[in-house]
């Protein structure tokens, strides 16, 4: 039995060792290597030596705190459900999560990295509640996004063939049940727990008990997660707005969320490492915004620099930086325990 556990503790001091490299070397390439980086800087330089830049800049690190404090709260209150967390061990773990996201497919290392904070709890129902989270704050997205969408086809683009007709109001139809899809799957997640039954019922049995946790909340309780996800949703959409209006890019707010929402929306549904995310984010801005400008005349070589610019310190304040921060607790991840599920 010792040496089973000092097996383990090596074997955990080499996972944490090896998360904390990878995530440093991931970060590494993608700001020094795979962007403009003196270009950037030249740009951040200029705009932030400016008279009033320094209240932006330190209301966009404000939203950044709450933006993530917000999501540890979130945490908080759907894992108390198996085990009570503090709000600052949900903060350490919301923040190792987003450092072993940085270089997983579409966010998955979250879920992993958030559950070995867990001291009791099973790690699996653990998971299931952090994908519980996640769901919530992609249903918001993909609803905000795709309303976006049906006011940006017929102002922005009135000349195409999806501004008018049969095929806008096809559109409309379309995005109008996909989002009452969403919302009654949310609301009713503890359908989950009964169809697990039907597909379980002959094998994994071992399996089926975490199922349990869809059961768990409430319409109340999912309605408070929406709300959190709502309101977290609004302050990264308008720390991109601010950083936006810091390098010049004079959009109203209104139209300058609605075009966020949208470069949100397809960030959503296309696969990607977080760290590939820098350069498709920009690109997909870039696309919209340009679309938009284009409309007014005012697309040029500073607006797309400034868009350029604002994806980018965006993605570096809200994710580079906290995985960064993440690092230092990765150290505290219990991936073995005597009672492991």
């Amino acid at each position: 039995m010792k040496e089973l556990s000092k097996l383990r503790k090596i074997e955990n001091l080499l996972l944490q060792a090896t998360i904390f490299v990878v995530t440093y070397i991931f970060i590494y390439k993608q700001v020094f290597q795979k962007t403009n980086l003196p270009q950037l800087l030249k740009t951040v330089d200029e705009e932030f030596l400016k008279p009033g830049s320094r209240y932006l800049i330190a209301a966009i690190l404000l939203l950044m705190v709450i933006n993530w404090s917000l999501e540890a709260v979130k945490w908080q209150y759907l894992i108390g459900k198996v085990e009570k967390v503090g709000f600052f061990k949900s903060l350490r773990a919301v923040l190792t999560g987003i450092s072993i996201s940085s270089f997983t497919p579409n966010r998955v290392g979250e879920f992993f990295g958030r559950v070995f904070f867990l001291d009791k709890a099973s790690h699996i129902e653990g998971i299931l509640i952090t994908i519980v989270g996640s769901l919530s704050q992609l249903m918001i997205t993909i609803i905000a996004g795709s309303l976006a969408l049906l006011v940006f086809i017929p102002v922005h683009m009135p000349g195409t063939i999806y501004s008018h007709g049969y095929l806008y109001m096809g559109i409309v139809a379309i995005v109008a049940t996909m989002d009452l899809l969403l919302l009654a799957l949310f609301f009713n997640l503890s359908f989950l727990t009964t169809l697990k039954q039907q597909i379980l019922k002959n094998g994994l049995k071992k399996l089926r008990r975490f199922f349990r946790v869809f059961a768990f909340y409430h319409n109340r309780e999912l309605f408070r997660v929406m709300l959190l996800s709502l309101t977290r949703y609004l302050v990264f959409s308008t720390q991109f707005y601010l950083l936006l209006r810091l390098f010049n890019v004079n959009i109203s707010y209104p139209n300058g969320i609605m075009l966020i929402a949208l470069t949100y929306f397809i960030m959503a549904i296309i696969p990607t490492i977080a760290l590939t995310e820098l350069g498709i984010r920009g690109s997909v801005a870039l696309y919209f915004f340009g679309l938009y400008f284009g409309q007014n005349s005012m697309a040029g070589t500073q607006v797309n620099l400034g868009i350029f610019a604002a994806s980018t310190i965006l993605w570096m304040i809200n994710l580079g930086l906290p995985a960064l921060i993440g690092t230092v607790f990765v150290f505290r991840l219990k991936f073995f325990r005597r009672n492991d599920e």
